[in-house]
């Protein structure tokens, strides 16, 4: 039987486009059911396709730093955050997650004056 040979998937790779990036970040923000640090690494799989050195520049902050700020080990400052998505040309976007209803107005009751 042969060996079957595999190599390490790596999503930066594959994020060529602006475009793509934004689907990528998108989807992985839908996942991320509240973890900061999936959304870091997310991010950082970004910055590697787009390149951390000229990533790291552009946020105003030093290579080693964002590495670690998105490597997924931790929660980054949501200021490094704002940077690393401007660097990036990406924004983010908001959407309530159920509908509301409209609030009931406040009207004054009435009195019934003949109970009185």
């Amino acid at each position: 039987m042969k060996k079957v040979a595999t190599t390490k998937y790596d999503v930066a790779e594959h994020l060529r486009t602006p475009e793509e990036m934004a689907a990528y970040l998108e989807a992985c923000l839908e996942e991320a059911d509240g973890d900061a640090a999936f959304i870091a690494k997310a991010l950082g799989d970004i910055a590697r396709a787009k390149g951390m050195a000229q990533v790291a520049q552009d946020a105003g902050l030093s290579r080693e730093s964002l590495y670690k700020a998105l490597s997924g080990e931790r929660s980054p400052g949501f200021d490094t955050i704002l940077k690393v998505l401007r660097a990036l040309g990406l924004k983010l976007h908001a959407e309530p997650t159920r509908r509301i209803a409209a609030p009931k107005s406040k009207r004054p009751r009435s009195f019934n004056r003949s109970a009185a």
